[in-house]
């Protein structure tokens, strides 16, 4: 007869006894009975674990529901890899790509120009639904290299064999489903029957996966379509496939071949002709006098400012730059939040009456005094800083409120052009396996942080959720109201970021709560190879603003 061993569960006021050849699920089945479905994976020490870990004596368990960003992403992996495989059974020659998220929604479509019709996606959603309702083990087991290259081969996962082949890997972790076989960056629930909540959406040439999100309460979110954003990310996808630059392997391959030189004189190259575009289209509207530039946090819309400001004057244009930081009320004016701290990212920490009267004086050809806001007295003074502008002196605005349209109330909206500038798109790692553009952000911030401001990447951490909810609640909702957006990825940054970042993040141990998501970039950043030669990447290169080496005086 097996022992009973104690176990400590997160939320459980008593003590959880069970057989000591249990695993996780079993305690989760033991402690939440029927609703055991709902936690999808644990934190234990600080550290992400699947269902299928066997338990301990006296181990402390939190489980995880999709309402944490780690059963979200599991969530969000397993419903990924049960619609695969029913495209996989329904369609056996077709290679799916997990693309993107689009609003709430997880964008999908089928390689190499094949669309989806709308009677494919409803078979589509009948097989999953089939594939759930089995509730099919979900395994993961660690095999040999070679090994799962034949399987990859024999799958037609090219692309996983090409990253793999450029990474010393002895041993790969594969997942198996019924017959179906598959790799994943992160855990998978235990089985297929955890993810029964999601709805196909139809939307050509892919579809939209619709599932819960963290603050949906367990009900599918409304999908709200954002045109512009989709035609962004189908431009990075076409371009990406022209010059093979689609997944992390074929990037590894390059560096690995020593062409990567061209990749980065390619990638720069496309970024000063679109903001060379961006110029001439506002110089060709003579009604445009005001330029409000918005981006969530490290989306590198400080550079672009900059590299705007000079393809402006290409083109005859004396671009002035205002910033709304100057704007602030007085301290004991600023809004609080929730917490009663002072909220500095509400519209109403902004003098917005002040701001508004300004510009239409500067519309108006009168002269005015910029305000210069002193951020240690909490105090707005006067800057001694006078300018009066013409037709040819078009007003650059940089701030977090730039697209929302009560930030310029009184000015008309002929007279603007808004901006709205974000990594938005990025290579994957492979077609099943999409790289999250908020990491992306979250990276390059971490290396400016530790270089220009002082903190540590473990404080970038702790900053960072506070950082996310602003963005959702003050820049994301206005995206849709931007004129053009400018997409500031490029594709080989993270091989540059990953030396910077890897020893800051190895200084964050089990000890500390930040400790799964450190470990979590680690193991990303491992399908990458370094590029360390970092004297091709040009001086205005939005990546500098991060990396250092800017000509531009933005620190």
């Amino acid at each position: 007869m097996s022992e009973q061993i104690r176990v400590y569960v997160e939320g459980i006021e008593e003590d959880v006894f069970v057989d000591e050849n249990s695993i996780l699920e079993d305690i989760s089945k033991k402690v939440y009975g029927k609703d055991y479905k709902k936690y999808l994976g644990a934190r234990i020490n600080n550290e992400i674990f699947n269902l299928r870990k066997k338990a301990e004596k006296d181990m402390y368990v939190k489980f995880l529901d999709n309402k944490d960003v780690d059963g979200y992403r599991i969530y969000t992996r397993t419903i990924s890899a049960v619609f695969i495989m029913a495209c996989k059974e329904l369609f056996p020659k077709s290679v799916v790509r997990i693309e993107h998220f689009l609003g709430t929604g997880l964008y999908a479509e089928l390689e190499k120009g094949s669309s989806m019709n709308f009677s494919q996606i409803e078979q589509i959603e009948k097989r999953m639904k089939e594939i759930i309702d089995k509730n099919l083990p979900i395994v993961r087991e660690k095999i040999f290299a070679n090994k799962a290259l034949e399987l990859f081969s024999k799958y037609g996962y090219e692309d996983k064999v090409r990253l793999y082949n450029t990474l010393s890997r002895e041993s790969i972790h594969v997942y198996t489903i019924g017959d179906h076989i598959d790799t994943f960056h992160g855990f998978l629930a235990p089985s297929t029957g955890y993810v029964d909540i999601f709805q196909l959406k139809y939307y050509y040439p892919g579809v939209i996966i619709l599932f819960p999100s963290i603050k949906s309460n367990d009900l599918l979110p409304e999908f709200k379509e954002q045109k512009k954003l989709a035609k962004v990310f189908k431009e990075a996808k076409d371009w990406a496939d022209i010059l093979d630059l689609g997944y992390v392997g074929s990037l590894n391959e390059k560096i690995l071949d020593e062409t990567i030189d061209e990749v980065i004189r390619v990638s720069e190259a496309l970024h000063e002709k679109k903001i060379g575009q961006i110029a001439d289209k506002i110089c060709r509207d003579e009604d445009v006098n005001i330029i409000l530039i918005a981006g969530p946090s490290s989306s590198g819309k400080t550079t672009f400012a900059h590299r705007l400001a000079v393809h402006l004057k290409v083109n005859g244009k004396r671009p002035i730059a205002i910033s709304v930081d100057d704007y602030f009320v007085d301290r004991d004016s600023t809004p609080l939040n929730e917490d009663g701290d002072y909220d500095f990212e509400a519209l109403e920490a902004i003098n917005l009456k002040q701001l508004n009267e300004d510009l239409v004086k500067l519309l108006e050809g009168e002269e005015i005094e910029l305000p210069k806001y002193n951020f240690l007295e909490g105090k707005s003074e006067k800057s001694g800083k006078r300018i009066k502008v013409d037709k040819d002196h078009p007003i650059i605005v940089e701030g977090i409120h730039g697209l929302n349209p009560r930030l310029t109330t009184y000015i008309p909206e002929k007279n603007k052009f808004k901006i709205y500038v974000s990594a938005l798109t990025q290579l994957n790692i492979d077609a099943h396996n999409r790289i999250s553009t908020t990491d992306t952000r979250l990276i390059r911030r971490m290396v400016r942080d530790v270089k220009y401001r002082g903190h540590s990447a473990l404080r970038t951490l702790e900053l960072w959720s506070g950082v996310r909810e602003g963005e959702e609640k003050h820049i994301f909702p206005y995206q849709e109201e931007a004129d053009i957006m400018f997409d500031s990825a490029l594709v080989y940054e993270l091989a540059v970021l990953k030396k910077h970042i890897v020893p800051l993040l190895e200084e964050i141990d089990n000890s500390n709560a930040y400790y799964s998501e450190a470990k979590k970039l680690l193991k990303f950043l491992e399908y990458f190879r370094n590029i360390e030669n970092e004297g091709i990447i040009p001086p205005n290169s939005i990546l500098r603003e991060f990396i250092g080496g800017t000509y531009f005086n933005i620190h």
